[in-house]
């Protein structure tokens, strides 16, 4: 026997049935299924993922190589303190973080301007979703390949680009480590800015619009709409978008 509150507040009591409990999931193996469906992502998981995981972190106190066989001998913390000593260690966590701080926010502004901007219109919304996540399902190798032709100073669209805004005529970006971080930053937001576009405006299909139709009739401007209803509503949606996005520019490798 269950009990459920009434919608005036009173307790009803609810009679389960040997039949009911005889037709619950579990009991029509449906547990079984369940583990089936997710048994081929386990195996991949488990031999690609977790396995290589494990397997270096073991790697990691011993002196031994990938290309020989065998763990070697112990070493303790002796491969964790030699790294942390390594200036190019840190010149390497530097410019992760660097590339993290020019990707991260322009990826969530970006997203989420032309997320509102794509859902205010009524019609061909199908158009800019695609011209947003396009370049975000092609391979890197492609990505590299078009933006080394845009900034190769003399065959690419640089020059062009040194006209409108006055640079030095011949100064790639991808020839000064002052400006190298910057043009890898730009190729990245153009590659990857798709998929937190598609999540905000996946957000934003699931507010009211009711909500909306309401403000404007007490007066509220677009900004105070966007500001009162649009970023408390998307809260959630940008919590989301920004750790996923730390964490890809965190572990990019491409």
């Amino acid at each position: 026997m269950t009990y459920a509150p009434s919608v005036t507040g009173t307790t009803v009591r609810v009679p389960v049935t040997r039949a009911a409990r005889a037709r619950s999931p579990l009991q029509r193996g449906d547990g079984r299924s369940a583990w089936l469906f997710l048994a081929p992502f386990g195996i991949f998981y488990l031999a690609f993922l977790l396995w290589p995981t494990i397997y270096m972190i073991v790697m990691s106190f011993f002196n031994t190589s990938t290309v020989h066989g065998g763990l070697g001998s112990f070493a303790g913390l002796a491969n964790y303190a030699e790294m942390l000593t390594r200036p190019d260690f840190w010149s390497s966590m530097w410019h992760t973080l660097q590339f993290t701080i020019y990707t991260t926010p322009p990826l969530v502004i970006l997203a989420f301007v032309l997320a509102i901007l794509t859902n205010r219109v009524r019609r061909g919304q199908w158009f800019f979703r695609l011209a947003f996540f396009l370049p975000y399902i092609l391979p890197s190798a492609t990505i590299s390949l078009i933006w080394v032709f845009i900034f190769t100073p003399s065959t690419g669209l640089w020059p062009l680009v040194e006209q409108l805004f006055g640079a030095t005529p011949g100064a790639g970006v991808l020839a000064s480590p002052n400006t190298a971080m910057i043009g890898v930053a730009l190729a990245t937001v153009w590659w990857t800015l798709g998929f937190n576009f598609v999540l905000y405006l996946a957000g934003l299909q699931e507010i009211p619009r009711e909500l909306y139709e309401a403000a404007a009739v007490d007066g509220a401007s677009t900004w105070e709409q966007i500001r009162y209803i649009t970023l408390p509503m998307l809260g959630r949606t940008t919590t989301l978008v920004v750790l996923l996005q730390i964490i890809a520019s965190l572990k990019i490798f491409d």
